[in-house]
């Protein structure tokens, strides 16, 4: 695994549209690797491919709904899209491309993805709260789409927590 260099505000990546993953082979294997070790190192909670300038459907997702003793798990989503969602959330993101900045964005409280794993295995996985949040935003990026264009307002720094 490698930490790669995160794409930032600015690059026209992350306006693209990211294209199908058609081949779930050793590249994409190192792909996802590589951008759970960009993730952990960063600190963030997400991470899509486009982000690490791989113009792929692949997105990465610490679910941190656990019971209490538990690990936080990643999930591996290849080709994913939403299927089902439900309630509301209106809250504070941010973006490891953009950092420092974070904006109120309002997201489905609940979601069900439908995706793939990397060997190409087609699964569903559903998450609330944060993860949800994290589904959607990620999901965003491999349509070219960024959370300031979401947001209804952009925070000031001393309207969120820095630490």
């Amino acid at each position: 695994m490698a930490m790669r260099n995160i794409v930032k505000d600015g690059d026209d990546r992350l306006l693209k549209h990211s294209r199908p993953v058609t081949e779930f082979n050793d590249r994409l294997h190192v792909l996802l690797d590589d951008m759970r070790e960009t993730l952990l190192q960063s600190g963030g909670v997400g991470l899509a491919a486009v982000q690490v300038g791989a113009l792929r459907r692949a997105v990465i997702v610490i679910e941190t709904n656990v019971p209490e003793g538990e690990d936080d798990k990643i999930i591996e989503l290849v080709n994913p899209k939403i299927v089902a969602w439900e309630g509301e959330q209106n809250g504070p993101e941010g973006c490891l491309s953009f950092p420092g900045k974070y904006g109120l964005v309002k997201r489905p409280d609940h979601v069900r993805v439908q995706a793939q794993d990397r060997n190409g295995n087609s699964f569903e996985v559903e998450g609330e709260g944060l993860t949800a949040r994290c589904f959607c935003h990620e999901i965003d990026h491999l349509d070219g789409i960024v959370f300031t264009a979401r947001a209804s307002r952009m925070l000031k720094p001393e309207e969120y927590d820095n630490n």
